[in-house]
């Protein structure tokens, strides 16, 4: 499994596979790793059967979802496009780390998943990876888009100080601040999206952007980037 930007995580990734697959030998265990039943469950099993030789497609093509919808890959132009394979990884719960243009067979394993001896993927991961990350940053900066899920999977402090530019997007309601939930992932890959558009690199350019849906951005006392939720 020594494919793409990340083939070093090649033996970590093959320890996860075996692990997954002894576990979903019985049904039940499958359905509460895999987090699925029923016909979904089926499709699962299906994939984790035919891993090895099924046919791939780069991680921002086989990803789906709200946040993957909004930032609109098959609409992008070549110039995006481009930035985007360039500089896009995407933390995985089998693939420890994948850049937006490697090629990955269809799978399912969450971050968050457990498996007897590896324990909470976003724990056995987060060594591997965050050396990963920091190697193939160097000197530049880490935007931070991720869910926590993904964000327990880093290990911030291995990057360069000041290089982490963290992107929240949050709300105003009784309780005072929170952030967005499933509301706020559509505008997540918007404003992904135009990151890459603008070619959108510091806090100061990300806090510059405008996106619909979104209030103006604002650089925190620690270098995040916040957004408001327009009501």
């Amino acid at each position: 499994m020594e494919v793409g930007a990340f083939a070093v995580l090649g033996d970590a990734r093959e320890v996860v596979r075996d692990a997954v697959r002894r576990v979903i030998r019985r049904r039940a265990a499958a359905e509460a790793l895999l987090g699925v039943r029923g016909a979904h469950l089926e499709r699962a099993l299906a994939e984790w059967a035919a891993l090895d030789d099924a046919p791939t497609l780069p991680a921002a093509h086989r990803y789906s979802g709200v946040v993957w919808g909004a930032l609109g890959v098959d609409d992008m132009s070549s110039a995006v496009r481009r930035r985007l394979m360039a500089r896009v990884v995407v933390p995985s719960g089998l693939w420890g780390l994948v850049a937006a243009g490697d090629p990955i067979p269809a799978y399912r394993l969450k971050m968050g998943a457990r498996l007897p001896q590896l324990g909470q993927m976003s724990a056995y991961w987060r060594p591997a990876i965050s050396e990963a990350l920091a190697a193939r940053a160097g000197h530049g900066a880490v935007i931070d888009l991720l869910p926590r899920e993904h964000s327990a999977a880093i290990d911030w402090t291995v990057l360069r100080p000041g290089r982490r530019v963290r992107v929240d997007i949050v709300e105003d309601g009784p309780g005072g601040r929170r952030a967005v939930g499933h509301a706020g992932k559509s505008l997540k890959g918007a404003l992904a999206r135009a990151m890459l558009v603008e070619n959108a690199c510091t806090a100061a350019d990300i806090s510059g952007l405008v996106v619909s849906g979104l209030g103006p951005g604002n650089i925190e006392e620690d270098g995040a980037v916040l957004f408001r939720r327009n009501a």
